[in-house]
Order: C-alpha cells, then structure tokens, then sequence
C-alpha cells in the first residue's frame, strides 16, 4: 500500500507505514564425563581425587562455579567468563529462557523447551506493540519445523549428551549451566584438533564455534567481543545477587590459525553498509509494485543530499530471527534499514540508509531516520537482550551517527517508544518498544557516551539515570492482563502527581484513559537518559515538567534515579500563556509546490503553559518528504521557513514552534 497523498498518521493510513555423540576420554585417568560435570556443577562434590574444598560464601557460588567447571574440563577460567559475559553479562534470568531460547549464564539455546514454555505462559499477555500492533512476525504459518531447528538453537541439549546433566538441571541451576558451556567449549577445541591449554589465547576459534554462527564473519565478531572483554575485565553484581569478577588480561593477544579449520561459510558483507566491526549481510526488503498502483514496503530517496537523517530509532521485533527476515522481505508488509540477531549480534540490512523505511509510525520520523530491529519480546522481562547484541548494536549506532552526523543523546537515539504520534488521533495506538527492561544506560557505555552527572547538585535539569540492576519498579501484563510481572531491573522510573508514592500516577490526557502499571502504558514513567527541566524538589523527591504538569519522581542522594545536567531549555516566549506541542515539524502550507498536497499542522492535545521548561535536542526545519507513488521521479522534499525546536515533553519527545518559544541554558 502505498502512502496517501495527505498523511493522517498511522490509524487513519496505511499500517504497514504506520508501523515491522559423548566426547572421547582422554587416557590420563581423568574423572568420567558426568562425574566431572556434576563435581563443577554441584560445587561440594571433590573432582576424582581432590580434597572436599568448603562451601563458598552465597554471593560467590557462581564465581566458584566458574572456577571447578573450568578446572573440570580444561577450559581457561577467563574464557569461560568472557563468554558467559557476552552471552548472558552472567545472569541466570531465574531460569527463564531468552528470545532464542537460551538458559542461564552460559545462554545455552533449547528452543524446543522454550517454545513448550511460551506457549503455555503466553495466554492473556498484552500486545506490546500498541493498539496499532502490525502483524505479528512470525506467524503459526510460518513459524519453523522443531524438528530442524538450527544448531545454534539447540546446544542445551548437546551439553546435556556431553556432561550427563539433565537438560532441566542445566536450564535451572546455573552452576551446572556454567559446567554445560565448558564442556561445548572443551568439545569445539577438540573438533578443531586442538589440545587443551591453560593458556586463552589458544582457544579464540573454540569461542568462534561456541556463538553458533555458521559464517566466519558472525564467528569472528563474537570471538573478538569475548577477547575484549578478556582483555578489559569486567566485575558486577548479576540478577541473582551474585558477585563475579574477570581480571583484565590487557596484553592477550589470540591466535586465530585454528579458525580456518572450522568449516564455517563465508558470507559477504557486499553491499551492505556496516563498520567492519560487525558481521553484516544484505537481505533486501523489495521495492515493488504489486497491483492498483499500490507498492512496497518502503520509498527510494537520496538522503542525506536531499534531507538529513537526523534520529536512530530502536526497535524489538516481537518475533524470532527467521520470521522476522521472512516479515522485511514481504513487499506488502513494513521495513526497517537493520536487523540484529540476539543470539550473536549478527546484523542484517535490508534497506539503504539513503531510502526511507516504513518502520516508526510517523512519517516525519520516518523520513530522517534509520530504523534498527532488535531480536527480542519487550513484555517478557526475563527473555533478555544479549551482551552480544547490545555490542554489536552499538558499533553500528556510532558508526552511523558519525557517517551522518546523529548527535548520540536520547533525542536522536529514540526508543520507538519516544516516538510521538504524528496526530491526536495516533497517539494512543503508538508502540512502546525497546520497553522498560531495554538497558539504556549500559547501551550508552558501549556507545562511549556514559550518562553521567554534567553540572552541580542544584542544576536546573536532570538525566534520568537509575541503577538499572536496583531500580525494579512494578510492572503488570507482562504474560497476563492484570498480573504482575516477574521482578526485574529496570531502565524505567515512575512518575508521581505527589511526593508520596500513594499518590496518584501522573495522566497522559492524549492516551484517554488512567494511568496504570502496565508494561506497556507510558503515561506516567521516565526512561534512562532522557532530559528533563527541574520543577520543584522536597527531601528525597524531585519534581520535573512532563506533559505540562509537575510530575514527581523518588531520587534519594545515597540512590539517585538521576543525575544533575546541563541543557538548553525553551519555554513559552513572553505573553503567550500557552504553546501547542506538535507530532511533526511541517512546513506552513505556503511552502508546498503546485501538485504536492499541503499537510495539516495540526497540534497534539497537549500544551506547554507559562513558566514551564523543557530540554531541547535543537533547532529543525519544517520539512516534508512527498512520497505517495512507486516512480521516485514525482518525489519531493518540501522545506518552509517555519522552524521548531525538538522537545523532551513527556515519555515521548514532540515539537514546538521557534516562534512560541525562548530558548534559554538551564
């Protein structure tokens, strides 16, 4: 379908534009296979001829678990945890499975049980695509034969085969999913023909294999990131209150030889545009006519000559990898320009950055902007994004902010869940993902823009920045209308009418309905890294202006949920005792060409009021890309003298007037 000649927004247009076998002993008298892994996976059992050593202290057994797995199977204690950092940064997610199925630490993929799992849990959810929800991506018809699932999707049950375990103790216990791991990674060497070693720098291509990828470049990439991570060190506290440390190896250098004995297919990146960072391939979405001068699933341009591309928007698909690629190459569905696979962070582009994708739901949006899909379900807390992803995610976001020029701050690094309706009417059916388990302030290390305080205590403005580990606000409708979701770190902080948390939850007039906790109403929360100027503040409460009201947030000093920044700010210019806030930085309607339909600047149903104070992310143009028919050649960019600044005004960001407003520092 393609899009109309005027542009009402998702709900009134087109809604595909709207929206998108056991392993040979060794001779050495070594401990029997299950005997080994069940001595690193229960922690109290000795290895064969080794003293009973003492229980390790609560909050150190997964650290220990490390070291007897690594002890058992002659893997290096530090690949064992580089890996697992990549995969899982050492969560066990209480034993829930990831969006590939993956368990535990080690994220040892058993999609046949986690498929059993979702389809027995998933009764009653909340759609957390919006009330607009697309269709879904990967429907039961093409949803792919258990019986043929890829390997990457299926080695919980090979380290079951190789250690003996049951596939239910290495999907609950994450000691001994720590043992099932070093055993696939000790399998992989001796498939390459190669010996056990002390030494991490000897087992670069075993890690290669062990992220399942079956090209070199995605092998590569993954095997690079665990090597980093070696080299760096990394120590957190993890999900399940479990200290764990790797020492950095600053100097490791990995021989990469054995690599080419790995038998993995290589794929090209031609075509694709992608740091050489990442493992890239192009799949293309289809530009095609397909009946009654209807077309898809997305329009040529030529930016950034014709238009800047000025927002990255962050997505999750809501379905798995194969269906997803199954959904981008259907002309009559949506697009996006990038996806990202959870299981290896391997990407795959479908969409030049020079064309215009159908992926926001706001055209305005749409038009500057690149959209990436990440593999993943919002409403399921514990089916999390990987380390690997994130990584990868990240090195194409820099590499694409500093090819076009993308400030990299959350106004231009939008959630699609900031994304705000084009119309009134359009507001309430906008989607809300990455969701609030997305992790924005780790995303933003990796992006080399930590979130960290930029001004004095008393700043007249804040950066949204919880602890996400310790910030574990309710949410509810994460499997079942009503019910709580499972407890989970978060990036996402409540918002308050009150300094007291019995007080109302903050209205979102445009959504037309209260306030509640679910998951996916944003009404009344804040997301790490957004701006907002300071109202008030009372003990360990601070107010900010959202959505033309005060709206409270708990921000004691020995655990703040933000930090005080500097930003410019605008506020309604003297005289005006109000100013609309807009969907859409249109042109006046004088600035449209004969044959090109102006478009309504029509405003949302919020108003920004006298003496209120928003952070802005700049100055842009009116600006409308023409785009209704499959021949690029009747294209157009349209470009008024009306300007506008962007606006963090509530969850969402929106636009207002230059001429409404005063731009001032904080």
């Amino acid at each position: 379908m393609r899009p109309p000649a005027t542009d009402p927004g998702p709900t009134a247009g087109p809604s595909r534009r709207a929206t998108l076998p056991h392993s040979r002993l060794r001779s050495s008298g070594r401990t029997p296979i299950a005997l080994r892994a069940l001595a690193a996976a229960a922690l109290t059992l000795p290895l064969l001829g080794a003293a009973p050593t003492p229980a390790p202290p609560p909050t150190a057994r997964l650290q220990q678990a490390f070291a007897a797995a690594s002890a058992a199977y002659d893997v290096p204690r530090s690949v064992l945890l580089g890996v697992s950092y990549l995969q899982s940064r050492w969560d066990a997610h209480g034993g829930a499975p990831s969006v590939t199925g993956g368990y535990g630490p080690m994220h040892l993929t058993d999609a046949r049980a986690a498929l059993a799992a979702a389809e027995h849990h998933g009764e009653g959810a909340e759609d957390p695509r919006g009330d607009d929800a697309r269709p879904p991506l990967r429907p039961a018809s093409r949803a792919p034969s258990t019986a043929k699932l890829p390997d990457r999707l299926t080695t919980l049950p090979r380290a079951a085969r190789l250690t003996g375990l049951s596939p239910e103790r290495l999907r609950e216990d994450p000691a001994a999913n720590v043992a099932g791991g070093a055993a696939l990674l000790a399998e992989a060497q001796r498939r390459l023909g190669e010996p056990p070693s002390e030494d991490p720098a000897d087992w670069y291509a075993a890690v290669a294999l062990f992220s399942g990828a079956d090209d070199t470049a995605s092998a590569v990439a993954y095997a690079n990131d665990v090597y980093k991570v070696i080299r760096t060190g990394e120590q957190r506290v993890t999900d399940a209150g479990q200290q764990v440390a790797l020492d950095a190896r600053p100097g490791l250098a990995p021989d990469t030889s054995a690599l080419a004995r790995a038998g993995l297919r290589t794929a090209s990146g031609a075509g694709t545009e992608c740091p050489r960072t990442v493992s890239c391939e192009w799949i293309p979405a289809p530009y095609e006519e397909f009946g009654d001068g209807d077309y898809g699933n997305h329009d040529l341009g030529n930016r950034p000559a014709s238009q800047p591309i000025r927002y990255i928007v962050v997505h999750d698909t809501e379905g798995a990898w194969e269906g997803v690629l199954d959904m981008v190459q259907d002309p009559t569905y949506v697009s996006w320009q990038y996806s990202l696979r959870s299981t290896d962070g391997h990407i795959a582009q479908h969409v030049k950055a020079k064309d215009v994708a159908w992926h926001a739901g706001n055209w305005y949006v749409n038009a500057g902007s690149i959209g990436l899909e990440h593999e993943g379900f919002l409403a399921e807390p514990d089916a999390w994004y990987t380390e690997a992803m994130y990584r990868s995610s990240a090195r194409l976001v820099k590499y694409l902010a500093k090819k076009y020029d993308i400030p990299l701050d959350r106004q231009h690094i939008l959630g699609h869940d900031t994304v705000p309706g084009p119309t009134s009417a359009t507001v309430p059916g906008m989607h809300t993902d990455p969701g609030p388990y997305w992790d924005w302030r780790h995303y933003f290390e990796l992006l080399g823009r930590p979130l960290v305080a930029t001004a004095g205590k008393k700043s007249g403005v804040v950066t949204i920045r919880p602890d996400y580990a310790a910030n574990r606000p309710v949410f509810t409708g994460c499997e079942t209308t009503g019910e709580p979701c499972s407890t989970h770190g978060s990036s996402a902080v409540r918002l308050y009418s009150d300094h007291d948390e019995n007080s109302p939850l903050i209205r979102d007039v445009g959504l037309g309905r209260a306030p509640t906790t679910g998951v996916n109403d944003l009404s009344s929360r804040v997301s790490t890294g957004q701006q907002y100027a300071v109202a008030d503040r009372w003990g360990d409460w601070t107010a900010i202006w959202y959505l033309g009201q005060k709206a409270w947030f708990r921000n004691p000093g020995e655990n703040p949920a933000a930090v005080p920044a500097k930003a410019e700010v605008v506020t309604p210019r003297k005289g005006l005792g109000s100013v609309p806030v807009y969907g859409r930085a249109y042109p006046e309607k004088e600035a449209y060409p004969e044959g090109v339909p102006a478009q309504a600047v029509s405003p949302l149903p919020y108003t920004m009021l006298e003496g209120q104070k928003y952070v802005t992310g700049g100055k842009v143009p009116g600006e409308y890309y023409y785009a209704v028919t499959f021949d690029e050649a009747s294209h157009r960019v349209v470009r008024g003298k009306d300007l506008y600044y962007e606006i963090q005004f509530g969850h969402r960001v929106g636009f207002v007037r230059a001429a409404d407003v005063t731009v001032t520092p904080s």
